[in-house]
């Protein structure tokens, strides 16, 4: 068995490199060889020569960029082996949205674990979280402080029920706009959810990957001003922030961040991310050597663990 390599993974201008397999994790400029762990932009984006993904992150990423060709995308699903250079990889889901994956990378005896943005709460519109051991995690921090714990998502979605108003709900088009419609569906069964034009593609494509519960219809202007009011409206954050004049309903955006519960009339907190106590409870079932933190700030993990845990922010 090896020894943990301090320079596996380093970041450059185009994203995370591993020069053991030549290849790049979650690259933001034009690269050989790309492995993408979700469909989000701030991970997936086009250009790559070639791309190792989940099959429903190669079909957001196909829908989203239609100039990326086709072949380049190397569909493997969860739990397939693959060889990148001299390192060889599977992905695992990672419970953030459909298809995301965390990618187990073993080289010389030792196993990398990068997760990908991560949620351990349920969520039925995604695969769930799978636990993997690994001597080094390499974990997102975008919530890893202690001061950040998010509710129950139930109780969250179940606050829409007190309100007597049409709702206009901000979310993120890939996944969360997904996660609401099913959550309102099952726990504020009196809501009609609406979706907007630029969400409705991918509503479409959950869909088309087996996601066939969501109960939803497209946006109507009729029917959002009818005299029930009962009306849920899920637009993008473009949509929502240029809707700020709106009347007759009650504003709305689901997230985890406090920045965007500012201003609205009522704050709803679902984060498909984890906060503080669910990145602890997946450390001690990853029970790693080492671990590496990647978007955010991992200062509150060093400050937590005992030395004999290296924690360093990855650069």
């Amino acid at each position: 068995m090896g020894n943990i390599l301090s320079d596996f993974l380093v970041r450059r201008q185009e994203g995370y490199y591993c020069r053991y397999g030549d290849f790049f994790i979650d690259p933001l400029l034009p690269v050989g060889s790309a492995l993408v762990s979700h469909a989000h932009a701030d991970h997936a984006t086009p250009g790559h020569g070639e791309i190792y993904c989940t099959p429903p992150t190669a079909a957001f990423m196909r829908h989203r960029y239609r100039r990326q060709p086709s072949h380049s995308f190397v569909e493997c699903r969860f739990h397939q082996r693959f060889v990148v250079g001299g390192v060889h990889i599977h992905f695992v889901p990672a419970g953030h949205i459909l298809g995301s994956a965390q990618i187990v990378m073993e080289h010389n005896g030792i196993r990398y674990l990068y997760t990908g943005d991560y949620k351990l709460q349920g969520d039925d519109t995604c695969e769930p979280l799978e636990p993997v051991q690994a001597d080094v995690l390499i974990t997102e921090t975008t919530f890893a402080d202690p001061k950040i714990i998010h509710p129950d998502p139930i109780a969250e979605i179940s606050k829409i029920n007190d309100v007597p108003y049409n709702i206009l709900l901000g979310a993120y088009a890939l996944g969360k706009a997904q996660r609401l419609t099913s959550l309102m569906n099952t726990y504020c069964p009196d809501r009609k959810v609406f979706v907007h034009h630029g969400i409705l593609p991918l509503h479409r494509l959950y869909q088309s990957l087996g996601i066939d519960h969501l109960r939803y219809e497209p946006y109507s202007r009729k029917e959002m001003k009818a005299s029930e009011r009962n009306r849920v409206y899920i637009v993008p954050p473009m949509t929502f922030n240029s809707y700020y004049k709106a009347t007759d309903v009650i504003r709305v955006f689901a997230s985890g961040w406090q920045h965007l519960q500012r201003h609205n009339d009522m704050a709803i907190y679902i984060s498909d991310h984890v906060d503080w106590k669910d990145i602890l409870h997946y450390i001690a079932q990853v029970n790693p050597t080492q671990i590496w933190t990647i978007h955010g700030q991992g200062r509150h993990l060093a400050m937590h663990f005992d030395p004999s845990l290296y924690v360093r922010e990855l650069t």
